[in-house]
């Protein structure tokens, strides 16, 4: 919908910044269309997606990094829209319709499936076996590490 909308107001956006009424309500309609279509599939995905894929262990910074980062680009977006729009015109369309399949390939290659995987398992059989992401992960257990230093400490404190 965002080229669809660049194409018209590309074509029939006259030089005073003006375009016809008809090209105008479906623009409109256009718009709000995209914004119903956002609203049921891309929009969530911003919460729906930390909810789901971060470990137990790592929820709760993760889920506040994803919330602190999508109201900072709501802000800045909202902040430069008007601007890009008075600079680039119709291009401001295009350059969001390019962001919106940016966004698709990397959902598409890089967003593991987590369907039937329940949290406490996201790390082992999801995030460790994806072709990307396992790159960044260790294969050292938190629990285990973490025995190991009461064990450590444990020892260190009885012989004091």
């Amino acid at each position: 919908m965002q080229g669809i909308i660049g194409i018209i107001l590309l074509v029939n956006l006259k030089p005073t910044g003006s375009i016809g009424r008809a090209d105008a309500v479906i623009v409109v309609l256009l718009v709000c269309l995209f914004v119903m279509c956002f609203a049921w599939s891309w929009g969530p995905l911003g919460w729906l997606i930390p909810s789901e894929t971060f470990p137990l262990e790592t929820r709760t910074a993760g889920f506040s990094f994803a919330v602190s980062a999508n109201m900072l680009f709501t802000f800045i977006i909202a902040q430069s829209f008007l601007s890009m729009l008075c600079k680039m015109q119709a291009g401001i369309f295009f350059f969001f319709a390019a962001w919106i399949l940016v966004a698709g390939v990397f959902a598409l290659y890089l967003m593991p499936e987590t369907k039937g995987v329940p949290v406490d398992d996201m790390v082992e059989r999801v995030w460790k076996q994806h072709w990307f992401w396992k790159s960044y992960m260790t294969e050292d257990d938190p629990d285990e590490d973490l025995k190991q230093r009461k064990l450590e400490m444990a020892a260190s404190t009885s012989r004091n």
